[in-house]
């Protein structure tokens, strides 16, 4: 068997193990739930600045208005789930991550 072929197998194997299904499980169930509400939030916002017009330019305060308000929420909550994110892989994913990559560093040396 070629170092090629050698390669190819431990991370078929690597593929096929219970703790990379893990890895991918955790990673899926936080982001596929957050990118739908993150999503949400801005077609609210879009559709909102399209079609309720006269409460998006509701004065808040002075010449803030509601869009306002809201188009930097969105900025906002980009950051929140940016260090939302970090903090859940740094918790939940990396750990996985890192003993598959010594596994597989091990097996491919």
């Amino acid at each position: 068997m070629t170092t090629k072929e050698h390669d190819t197998s431990v991370y078929e194997e690597v593929q096929a193990s219970s703790e990379f299904q893990e890895l991918k499980r955790r990673f899926r169930a936080w982001t596929f739930p957050m990118t739908v509400a993150f999503l949400a939030w801005y077609l609210l916002y879009v559709v909102m600045s399209g079609w309720a017009r006269d409460f998006m330019g509701a004065k808040i305060l002075g010449n803030i208005n509601v869009a306002l308000v809201f188009g930097l929420l969105q900025f906002v909550s980009t950051f929140w789930i940016a260090w939302a994110y970090s903090r859940h892989a740094e918790k939940r994913i990396d750990p996985i991550a890192d003993k598959l990559r010594h596994e597989v560093e091990e097996k491919t040396q």
